[in-house]
C-alpha cells in the first residue's frame, strides 16, 4: 500500500489562518468529488473557521480522562477505519493527554499516513525544534509543545500562509482571532509588531530552506549537473595566501550587489596533504568569512580546478572569485594553470579572476621543510670522492673476471649511495666522475678518454642517464618524506591548539608556554599597542607605547624590536619572542599560534565583558519579571480594598449590618493581602541584600506546624510528626513562614477530591526533615532549579495566584538558618518539598522535647482560625 501525501500549512502565528486555509481546501477537494473528513479541527470559536468546517463529515473524537478530567483527542483507529481519501488533523505539534497510544499529534499522523490516507495539517513556525529557543528569545515566552524538524521537511507540500504583522494585529482588534478580554494583553505581548515581523523572517527563511532541499533534491534524482540560478552564490577559492582576503573581500561586494547572495569560501587541500597553504591565514580568512556573513569549507582533490567546479556545482554556485595566477610567464607558457583551466571548464558558471598585490611579488616560494642541510650534502659529497677511487682499485684488480656492464652496474650502486648520503648533487657528481672513471679506466681503448665501439658509448651514456635519474627520484622521495614528517607535526601542534582554544580551554598564556616550549624559546611575550600612540610620533598620535598582555618564560619583551622574533597579528597586536632566531620555514606554524593566541585573547575579554553585563542583565530581567509579575498581584488588592471603601462611603446606599460587615471584611482581607506581598518582596530584598535579622532558637517541629497552617483555609492537611523528634534550630517566625508558603503551594496544586496534601518529619543523624506532599502534576527534574527564582511560575494559573515568590522566599529563610530546601519526585506523582534543620538536641541528652502529636487530619476553618488541631490519638 503507498504511503499517503502530507501537506502543512505554515503559519508565523496564530491567527494567520492556517486552518480556515486547510478547510478551504478541504472544500475546494470535496468539490471535485474527494472523500474529505475532519479527523481533528480546532475553531477556537472562530466564527468563519466554524463555517467552513460545517457541512464536513467529522470523525468522533476519542475521549481520554485524565486525573478526573475528560478530554478529547484525535481517534486515529476511527480515521483508518473511515478509509477516506483525505484526513484533515489539525495542530501538527499538538502534546496528547498522557494515556494516549502516541505522545505526540504528528506520530498520529504518521500512523494514518501509513494506512495509505493523505493528511493536511497545520503549525506554527514557533513550533519546530530548530527554532524554538530563537521563538522563545524574541518573544520571551516558551513554547513546550514543539515537533521536530524533519516531520516538516519530509512532507510533500508545505505552504506558508503569509500575513503582515499589521494585518493580523487588525484582525485581532476585530475579535477574529482571540476573545475581546484578551485582546488587549495579547496586542501588548506576543503580538507586538517586532514580534510579529520576526517570527514572519523565521517563517520565510525556515520555508526558503526547505524549498532548496527541494531543488538539490530534483536536480539530484535527475542527474542535473549544470547551475540553476534560482539562487546567487558566490564561491571565493582560497590558496591559504596572504591574497586570500582581497578575494573575501572583493567577492563580498559581488555577493551584495546580486541582492544579498550566499557567500561561501572553499579551500582545496591536495590529497597527499602537502598544499603549502599558511594555516594562519586560513584561521584568519575563515575568521573574515563568517564576520561576512559566509560560510568556511575545505575539499580534498589532486585536481584544484576539477575539485573547485564540483564543488561549485554541487552548491549550485553562479559566480566563482579566484585570485589572479602567481607564477611567472614561462611557467603559464608551461601549463595554463588553475585560473585558466578552470575557466575553461567552467560552463555556466561566471569566474572572476581577481588581481592582488601577490601577483606582483610571483609565487610563494617553495616550503623549505625538505632541502637537505649543509652537512648532509658535504657528506654525499666526500662519500663520492672517497668510494669513487676505491671501487676504481677494487675492480682494477679484479679486471679479468668482470665485464664492462658489471662495472658500470657497480658503479651504479656508488651513485645511489652518494644520493642517500647527500641528495641530488653529490649524485650527480657522483654520476659524471664515476662515467669518466669507466671511460678511462675500463672501456678501450684504456687510459684514454676515448671509446672505441659504439655499444661502450651507449653503456656509458645509459649509465649517467640511469644514476642522474635514479639520484633525482631518491632527492624527490627524500624531500617529500621531510615534508610529510614536518606537515604531520605541524597538524598535529595546530590540532591540539586549535582544539583547546575552541573548547575555551586555552587561555593566551597557555598558548604562548605551547609555543615556547614547542621551539625552545626563553620567552614569548604578546602586545598590544597602547589607544592613542603611533610608530611615527606627531603624525598618527604619541610615540608607540606597548602593553604586555600575556607573557611565558623569562622576563618579557617590552617592546616589539626587544626578541630575536617577532609576528605582527594586527595593527594593534605583535607576537615577540626571545631566545633564539627561527627558521623561516618556522612562521607557518608561528603565525598560527599568533592568530590562536589572538582568539584566546578575544575570548577572555569577551568572557571578563559578559561576567561583567551579567548583574546588570540579572538586575533588569528581575526588574522587568517583578513589573509583570507584581503589577496584578498589586492593582487586585487595592482594588478590592478601593470598592469596598468607596462603598461605605457612598450616601446613596442605605447599607445593612451584614453588608457594611462584608464590605469591612472585603477591605481587610485585601489589605492583608497586601500587607503580605509587600513583605515578601521587603524580605526577598532583606536576602539578597545580606541584611535579614534572624533569632535562632529551639523550635519543636509539632508545636510551630499547626501554626504555619493558619493561611491554609479549610482545605484538609494530614500531619505526621513522632513525638520523640529532636528539637530543630531556627528562627520560629521564619519557619513557620517557610512551612506556610510551602504548604500554601501544595495545597493550591493539589488535585481537588484526591489524596490530601501531607505534613510529615522525621530525623536523619544531626538534621531533621519536614517534608510537605502533595499529589499534584510535579516539576520536571530539567525545571526544578527554576522554580525557585524569583517571579517565576510553570504553570498556567492566573497572574493572581502570586508573584512567584513563595519558594524563593522560603529557600532563601531556610539557607539563612543554615538548612537546605530541595524538591523531590513523589511516588506515585507529585511534588515532595524536603526542609532540612540541624538538630538543636535529642531525647537521650535530656532536651525539652513537644508533646505527643499524632495529627491524621487537620482542617481549618474561621472557628479554628488560632491554629488549634484536631488530634486523633
Amino acid at each position: 500500500m503507498a504511503r499517503g501525501r502530507l501537506r502543512v500549512y505554515l503559519g508565523a502565528a496564530p491567527g494567520v489562518g492556517k486552518t480556515y486555509a486547510m478547510l478551504a481546501e478541504a472544500r475546494r477537494r470535496r468539490g471535485r468529488g474527494t472523500d474529505v473528513v475532519a479527523g481533528f479541527v480546532e475553531t477556537h470559536g472562530r466564527p468563519r473557521t466554524r463555517e467552513l468546517l460545517d457541512g464536513l463529515e467529522v470523525v468522533p473524537r476519542r475521549v481520554v480522562p485524565y486525573r478526573g478530567t475528560a478530554f478529547t483527542e484525535l481517534d486515529v483507529d476511527a480515521v483508518i477505519a473511515r478509509r477516506p481519501q483525505v484526513a484533515l488533523v489539525d495542530e501538527l505539534a499538538h502534546t496528547n493527554v498522557p494515556g494516549s497510544r502516541n505522545a505526540k499529534r504528528w506520530q498520529d499522523i504518521d500512523e494514518i499516513l501509513d494506512a495509505g490516507i493523505d493528511v493536511i495539517s497545520t503549525v506554527n513556525i514557533q513550533h519546530l525544534d530548530s527554532v524554538n529557543d530563537v521563538v522563545e528569545a524574541i518573544t520571551g515566552v516558551p513554547q513546550r509543545e514543539t515537533v521536530p524538524d524533519e516531520v516538516v521537511r519530509r512532507a510533500d507540500q508545505v505552504e506558508l500562509i503569509d500575513m503582515a504583522p499589521e494585518a493580523l494585529r487588525r484582525r485581532m482588534a476585530h475579535g477574529n482571532v482571540y476573545a475581546p478580554e484578551k485582546i488587549d494583553a495579547a496586542l501588548g505581548n506576543y503580538f507586538r509588531v517586532g514580534n510579529l515581523t520576526a517570527l514572519r523572517e523565521l517563517a520565510l527563511l525556515w520555508l526558503a530552506g526547505k524549498v532548496d532541499d527541494q531543488l538539490d533534491r530534483y536536480r539530484a534524482d535527475h542527474g542535473i549537473r549544470g547551475t540553476w540560478e534560482a539562487r546567487e552564490r558566490v564561491v571565493v577559492a582560497l590558496t591559504g595566501g596572504p591574497e586570500g582576503d582581497t578575494l573575501i573581500r572583493r567577492a563580498a561586494r559581488i555577493a551584495d550587489r546580486s541582492k544579498g547572495a550566499d557567500l561561501l569560501a572553499v579551500h582545496v587541500a591536495s590529497g597527499d596533504g602537502l598544499t603549502g597553504a599558511d594555516p594562519a591565514h586560513l584561521v584568519r580568512q575563515r575568521t573574515l568569512v563568517e564576520s561576512l556573513g559566509g560560510t568556511y569549507h575545505q575539499v580534498v582533490g589532486d585536481d584544484v580546478p576539477t575539485a573547485l567546479l564540483d564543488f561549485a556545482r554541487g552548491v549550485n554556485a553562479t559566480q566563482l572569485v579566484l585570485g589572479a595566477s602567481r607564477r611567472g610567464r614561462v611557467a603559464q607558457l608551461l601549463s595554463r594553470g588553475v585560473g585558466v583551466t578552470t575557466t575553461a571548464l567552467s560552463g555556466t558558471i561566471d569566474v572572476h579572476l581577481v588581481a592582488h598585490e601577490e601577483v606582483s611579488r610571483g609565487r610563494r616560494p617553495r616550503s623549505p621543510g625538505g632541502r637537505l642541510s649543509g652537512r648532509r650534502r658535504t657528506a654525499g659529497f666526500a662519500l663520492a670522492a672517497a668510494l669513487l677511487p676505491l671501487l676504481t682499485v677494487l675492480l682494477r684488480t679484479a679486471q679479468p673476471d668482470l665485464s664492462l656492464p658489471s662495472d658500470i652496474l657497480l658503479f651504479l650502486v656508488a651513485v645511489i649511495g652518494a644520493a642517500l648520503a647527500g641528495g641530488l648533487y653529490p649524485a650527480l657528481f657522483a654520476a659524471v666522475a664515476g662515467s669518466l672513471l669507466l671511460n678511462y679506466f675500463f672501456t678501450p681503448p684504456t687510459y684514454r678518454f676515448t671509446i672505441a665501439e659504439r655499444d661502450n658509448l651507449l653503456a656509458l651514456v645509459v649509465f649517467v642517464v640511469v644514476a642522474a635519474a635514479i639520484s633525482a627520484v631518491v632527492d624527490v622521495n627524500y624531500r617529500r618524506s621531510r615534508e610529510a614528517a614536518r606537515a604531520r607535526t605541524e597538524a598535529e601542534v595546530l590540532s591540539t591548539l586549535a582544539g583547546g582554544v575552541l573548547r575555551g580551554q586555552s587561555a593566551p598564556r597557555d598558548i604562548l608556554e605551547r609555543l615556547r616550549e614547542t621551539f625552545g624559546l626563553t620567552a614569548v611575550t604578546l602586545l598590544e599597542r597602547e589607544p592613542g600612540t603611533a610608530e611615527t610620533p606627531g603624525l598618527h598620535g604619541d610615540p608607540e607605547r606597548w602593553r604586555i598582555v600575556a607573557t611565558a618564560g623569562g622576563p618579557p619583551c617590552p617592546a616589539p624590536r626587544a626578541g630575536e622574533n617577532e609576528i605582527p597579528i594586527s595593527e594593534e597586536l605583535v607576537l615577540v619572542m626571545r631566545g633564539r632566531t627561527l627558521r623561516a620555514e618556522d612562521r607557518r606554524v608561528l603565525e598560527a599560534f599568533a592568530a590562536h593566541a589572538a582568539v584566546a585573547l578575544r575570548q577572555q575579554r569577551l568572557s571578563a565583558e559578559a561576567e561583567q553585563v551579567r548583574p546588570l542583565a540579572e538586575a533588569d530581567r528581575m526588574r522587568t519579571a517583578l513589573l509583570n509579575a507584581v503589577g496584578h498581584d498589586l492593582r487586585t488588592p487595592l482594588a478590592s480594598a478601593k470598592v469596598a471603601v468607596d462603598g461605605l462611603r457612598s450616601r446613596d446606599v442605605d447599607w445593612s449590618e451584614e453588608d457594611r460587615d462584608e464590605l469591612l471584611d472585603t477591605a481587610a482581607e485585601s489589605l492583608d493581602r497586601l500587607d503580605r506581598l509587600v513583605a515578601n518582596l521587603l524580605d526577598m530584598s532583606r536576602l539578597q541584600a545580606g541584611a535579614l535579622g534572624m533569632s535562632p532558637a529551639r523550635v519543636a517541629v509539632g508545636d510551630l506546624v499547626p501554626r504555619a497552617l493558619g493561611e491554609v483555609g479549610d482545605a484538609e492537611v494530614r500531619i505526621r510528626v513522632p513525638d520523640t523528634l529532636p528539637d530543630v534550630l531556627a528562627d520560629p517566625a521564619l519557619l513557620e513562614r517557610v512551612l506556610a508558603n510551602l504548604v500554601g503551594n501544595a495545597v493550591r496544586h493539589n488535585p481537588p477530591g484526591g489524596e490530601p496534601v501531607a505534613v510529615t518529619a522525621s530525623a536523619h543523624a544531626e538534621h531533621v526533615e519536614i517534608r510537605v506532599i502533595d499529589r499534584g502534576p510535579g516539576i520536571p527534574p530539567a525545571a526544578r532549579d527554576r522554580v525557585f527564582l524569583p517571579f517565576q511560575r510553570l504553570d498556567d494559573r492566573s497572574a493572581g495566584t502570586g508573584v512567584g515568590l513563595g519558594l524563593a522566599l522560603s529557600r532563601g529563610l531556610t539557607e539563612a538558618m543554615g538548612g537546605t530546601l530541595t524538591p523531590e519526585e513523589t511516588p506515585g506523582g507529585g511534588l515532595t518539598m524536603i526542609v532540612s534543620l540541624p538538630a538543636a538536641g535529642t531525647a537521650e541528652d535530656g532536651a525539652a522535647l513537644p508533646g505527643p502529636y499524632r495529627f491524621d487530619a487537620y482542617r481549618f476553618d474561621a472557628d479554628r482560625a488560632s491554629g488549634r488541631a484536631a488530634s486523633d490519638p
